[in-house]
């Protein structure tokens, strides 16, 4: 599997809404209303994960989310990672 650096990632990066390259992994963070919004964000995104068996790390303070995705077993940034971020834009309402 192809891992990604920061410049390799660049491209890729492009066609994702304000998903940055930092440390290795792919991170966003989400901002909401409230508490409630951000935890029901995150059931969603947890049965996308699930299906996928991909999961994040990720971070909740309140209305704030913070998602960082890297394939563990390839120690880095994969396609794996790029396609998980799309699917989880599709689930921003």
């Amino acid at each position: 599997m192809v891992t990604y650096n920061q410049e390799s990632s660049k491209e890729k990066l492009s066609s994702l809404k304000e998903w940055k390259f930092i440390n290795n992994t792919l991170e966003k963070q989400f901002l909401f209303k409230n508490f409630q919004e951000a935890i029901s964000f995150m059931v969603r995104v947890s049965f996308i994960c699930e299906s996928k068996n991909h999961h994040p790390e990720w971070t909740n303070v309140y209305n704030k989310l913070l998602i960082k995705l890297s394939t563990h077993d390839s120690g880095g940034v994969t396609d794996k990672d790029f396609d998980l971020a799309k699917e989880i834009e599709k689930t921003i309402k």
